[in-house]
């Protein structure tokens, strides 16, 4: 969508707040497990918490939704003590001190309360308090921000925790449920604008993980522009800079909430997007009252630039090489800044189990080149991890965290999974091959995240087989 260009400028009424931007090149860390739990990271964690382990996850208590299921009088407090304990600032000075400049943070849409139909869907609430807390140590620390839609409403792929609740029944890809994730998207990216706790926000990825075969996702396609016409959308409203797009009609309303109600009945977006706007004003009022946060909400309608020269956020998807049997490719959405993120893991399959294939493969990998050609860039590798389909040496886990990380950096750069892991007697060498925080003690990984311990690493491999 093309729009004349037109001057909309409204002064804030906030603290003047630097905002983040993405760094030119990402090494980062997922924090993964803390606003969406999944078990299997902290064996010992969960039986205490009163969970369960089982080979099925859908047959026991094994997510956040069947054990919110299980435990209705407590699940509120059982959460929040792991929220407040899974990632502290003490996480962040460690990862602030390793060079760390991005976190991906993973996030279920029961954060926006609203959005959960109770009693049909049950979730533990409380854990907006915990992510502003969290994103706010991350700006004091100068470290960047992706706000990952990982579970979605109605789960987007059977059969994993990360969905939040592990099932076969898939409904995201529906109008329904498209919509509660397009209000999603329109009350985060209204935070991230406005909320100074989300200075360190400078993204928000649509759909962690989809189902790859896009036989599979009726109208995904169409979910992704209108998830990146909701973002601008709400960007125009409040007089940010959209690249060839901008808003050819005066908003008269006094307040963030107001104009959004405004500007959902401006024809020049999608219904989808009206709809979402208008279905986010009153859930947005809501949070402002909770937080005391109200005036972060109200703005003057002047002549004079905005006060927080904000730039836009970046719109972030999976890569169209994610899906196969013609996917819809998420570069036709672009309207603005957007990023493409790629998840591997060799421990799935991706070459013969063999150090020697391993590095063959990745030290080849041309991910990087397939995404550029399809309009995919900049791609970062949002998920990736030193897990093999063999018995690792120490001596090649050093080779094999150099050799990811020295592929990944031929793009955007990478972000792995995850910070930490539980460690305990019940989740033994767990975090030798899956936290960062344990690899940099046991040296796989370096102090400087953009040294290597071998930086020669793939000399020997590089073009002895095509991947």
């Amino acid at each position: 969508m093309k729009l004349l260009l037109t001057s909309l400028s409204f002064l804030l009424l906030a603290v003047s707040q630097t905002w983040a931007a993405m760094p030119s090149k990402i090494y980062g860390v997922n924090l993964g497990s803390w606003l969406v739990l999944e078990s299997w990271m902290l064996p010992q964690g969960w039986l205490d918490m009163g969970g369960q382990s089982c080979s099925d996850c859908s047959t026991c208590i094994a997510t956040e939704s069947s054990f919110a299921k299980a435990y209705p009088d407590t699940v509120n407090e059982k959460f929040a003590q792991h929220w407040d304990t899974w990632f502290t600032q003490d996480d962040v000075n460690q990862l602030k001190a390793a060079g760390i400049n991005t976190v991906r943070v993973p996030l279920g849409y029961w954060i926006v309360e609203a959005l959960v139909d109770w009693p049909i869907e049950t979730y533990p609430q409380g854990g907006l308090t915990y992510l502003r807390r969290g994103l706010s140590w991350l700006q004091d620390a100068g470290i960047t921000a992706i706000l990952d839609h990982h579970a979605l409403p109605g789960v987007q792929t059977p059969n994993q925790q990360f969905t939040g609740n592990c099932t076969t029944d898939i409904q995201f890809y529906t109008p329904y449920n498209y919509h509660r994730a397009l209000v999603w998207t329109a009350v985060m990216a209204t935070l991230s604008h406005l909320d100074p706790n989300f200075g360190s926000v400078a993204a928000i990825e649509a759909v962690n993980e989809p189902i790859m075969d896009a036989n599979e996702t009726p109208d995904y396609g169409y979910f992704q522009k209108y998830f990146v016409e909701t973002v601008r959308a709400v960007e125009l409203m409040l007089g940010i800079s959209v690249p060839s797009m901008s808003l050819n009609v005066s908003v008269s309303s006094s307040n963030v909430t107001a104009a959004m109600i405004e500007v959902s009945s401006y024809s020049i977006f999608s219904p989808e997007v009206q709809s979402a706007l208008a279905a986010a004003a009153p859930i947005l009022l809501d949070i402002g009252s909770q937080f005391s946060m109200e005036t972060i909400f109200d703005f003057n309608l002047t002549s004079a630039p905005l006060y927080n020269s904000r730039e836009p956020l970046i719109t972030n998807f999976m890569d169209v090489n994610w899906q196969y049997d013609n996917p819809p490719n998420p570069a036709y959405a672009a309207i603005g800044p957007q990023g493409y993120d790629n998840h591997l893991y060799y421990s799935s399959g991706v070459a013969d189990p063999n150090p020697t294939a391993y590095l063959e493969s990745v030290c080849n990998l041309n991910r990087i080149q397939a995404d550029a050609a399809l309009g995919d860039t900049p791609l970062w590798f949002g998920e990736w991890g030193l897990p093999t389909q063999f018995n690792a040496t120490d001596e090649f886990l050093y080779q094999w965290a150099d050799a990811q990380k020295w592929a990944y950096s031929k793009g955007a750069g990478w972000i792995f999974w995850n910070f930490k892991t539980e460690i305990s007697e019940l989740a033994a060498g767990l975090a030798r091959q899956w936290s960062y925080l344990e690899g940099l003690k046991l040296g796989f990984f370096t102090m400087d995240p953009s040294q290597y311990n071998n930086a020669s690493v793939c000399d020997a491999y590089i073009n002895s087989t095509s991947t």
